[in-house]
């Protein structure tokens, strides 16, 4: 079992001079739910190398048992600083992917071609596209066979309205998730703020913060082992 890690490139946080990048507990969850079940994991970016880390997630208050087996995984570190370029990977390769998220992925893979022909092959060869917190901003231009965009009609959540308030970036961020996710024709549930809520539609797999990455990742799991 194969399954790509598709991780951000981003690290401006708007215009506020501040650094953003992926969170570190929605990949390192993930990776190690995964890499125990025996999945063998690619990781890649669209620039390849070591991608960015959103400081405010190596913070105390944020730590968790998988980020702090990372910390001390010299080997996960040296695959996380050599990622491989997004635009060289192809979905036939893999039998499913995940993106964790953190901000970055709403200003580089929301919009990123290489991205967004990756999902489509995913979903038109019938495997798992899970996301996790802002990283469903993949989807939002990703298109399905019909013309439609993919999540139209389709169970979804993300990073809620509420959640980007609370850590006040609403006037920060490109657009809001929830929003654009709901404009899109998605049917867009959340949780309670910061708790663990995730939603499988077909191959589509949306966690809505990162308390949900391991949720998520444990849906991945299932969905890959039912095919």
């Amino acid at each position: 079992m194969r399954v790509l890690l598709v991780l951000t490139s981003h690290d401006q946080l708007g215009d506020t001079g501040e650094k953003t990048g992926f969170w570190l507990e929605e990949f390192a969850a993930p990776y190690y739910r995964l890499l125990d079940a025996g999945v063998e994991l690619t990781l890649a970016s669209p620039a390849g190398g070591q991608p960015p880390l959103d400081p405010k997630s190596s913070q105390p208050d944020a730590q968790t048992a998988a980020t702090r087996r990372f910390d001390a995984d010299s080997d996960a570190q040296g695959i996380l600083a050599n990622t491989v370029r997004l635009s060289e990977v192809r979905a036939e390769d893999y039998d499913g992917v995940f993106y964790p998220g953190g901000h970055g992925p709403l200003w580089d893979l929301a919009v990123d071609g290489a991205s967004i022909s990756l999902i489509e092959g995913f979903i038109q060869q019938g495997k798992p596209v899970a996301s996790v917190c802002h990283a469903p901003a993949v989807l939002v231009n990703v298109t399905a066979a019909n013309g439609d965009a993919l999540v139209k009609g389709r169970a979804v959540t993300g990073f809620s309205n509420s959640e980007e308030a609370a850590v006040g970036l609403t006037e920060v961020v490109p657009f809001l998730l929830e929003d654009r996710l709901q404009a899109l024709g998605g049917v867009y549930s959340a949780g309670d703020d910061w708790h663990p809520h995730a939603v499988v539609d077909g191959q589509l797999i949306t966690g809505q913060n990162p308390g949900s990455s391991e949720l998520v990742a444990d849906k991945l799991l299932i969905a890959l082992n039912a095919k």
